[in-house]
């Protein structure tokens, strides 16, 4: 394969329309010197002459006669191949399955609107939410997932972004709460026991280097995979849950936040939380799948926060 020119599929096909070595090159856009080098290659690549002389022309041999029409549909196909296709997206007849890569964050706030609104302009489409055990962009690298969504890490670095919302970190109590008797300093925060929620099970975060540069550390007594368990623990407890603020308000479905629960702003600063759309580049020219990310966008831009 190495040794293989395509480019002279093309000026074979010139070279069999046309007869002659200056009608080939005119059709090319070359020089008749250029197209004359160029069927001395031909010649050594299917071992035959191809074109001899004949009186003032050139006339083909039996092997290139037998070539015409095949080497003319090869050119056309490869012309159709390497051609933008052509034509609007039938969004209402697609047929197709999408696989979507999502915390339970995101699945709980926008899987109901998203699918529902796939549903309506697109009723052959499936959406199918895979769960996420990492961040490991292989399964975008395999087509295994189509899109991945979530928070921007460590990935493959050809793997194409889109922002999707923003959102930032927040504590939450039971109504009740010790905590919310008084003024929200970082020395009352830290002296609470807490609960967090880490699906490779850290106990520290962002949080924990805030208070850190103020001389403080809070208890984590409980580390849990995601943000609903430990929300579920901070309503029946006195720990004091970290969580972004949208899992809070999303809670309780759209009636809002959770009737249990209050949220109340970190009284040290945490870096803001960026959520992304993430796929492979091989996908960006796919119709359906440019169609896919935009339907995701405007579902996330309807439910973000004010």
């Amino acid at each position: 394969m190495d040794s293989l020119d395509m480019n002279l599929l093309t000026a074979l096909d010139a070279l069999l329309a046309e007869g002659s070595v200056t009608g080939a090159a005119r059709r090319l856009d070359l020089s008749a010197s250029a197209m004359s080098r160029t069927l001395a290659r031909l010649r050594a690549a299917t071992g035959d002459p191809l074109l001899v002389r004949a009186g003032r022309g050139l006339v083909a041999t039996p092997r290139a006669t037998e070539l015409r029409d095949r080497v003319h549909e090869l050119t056309r196909d490869v012309r159709t191949v390497l051609t933008p296709r052509a034509g609007v997206l039938d969004i209402a007849a697609l047929e197709r399955t999408f696989t979507l890569r999502a915390g339970e964050g995101f699945v709980e706030r926008f899987c109901a609107p998203l699918v529902a609104a796939v549903a309506e302009v697109a009723p052959q489409v499936r959406l199918r939410f895979a769960p996420k055990p990492d961040k490991d962009a292989l399964a975008l690298r395999d087509g295994d997932i189509d899109l991945e969504i979530g928070v921007l890490g460590a990935s493959a670095p050809e793997v194409r972004t889109r922002l999707l919302s923003r959102d930032v970190f927040i504590g939450a109590v039971r109504i009740g709460h010790p905590l919310l008797e008084g003024p929200m300093t970082p020395q009352r925060y830290a002296a609470c026991r807490h609960v967090v929620a880490s699906r490779k099970g850290h106990f520290t975060g962002p949080v924990d280097e805030a208070l850190a540069a103020l001389g403080l550390e809070r208890a984590v007594v409980a580390v849990v995979p995601g943000f609903p368990d430990a929300l579920r623990i901070a309503r029946d407890t006195d720990l004091v849950a970290l969580v972004p603020r949208s899992s809070l308000s999303g809670a309780a479905g759209a009636a809002g936040a959770d009737p249990g629960l209050v949220g109340f702003d970190l009284p040290v600063h945490t870096p803001p939380i960026a959520i992304s759309a993430m796929w492979h580049p091989r996908m960006d020219a796919d119709p359906a799948h440019r169609w896919l990310r935009e339907m995701v966008m405007a579902v996330c831009q309807v439910g973000a926060p004010s």
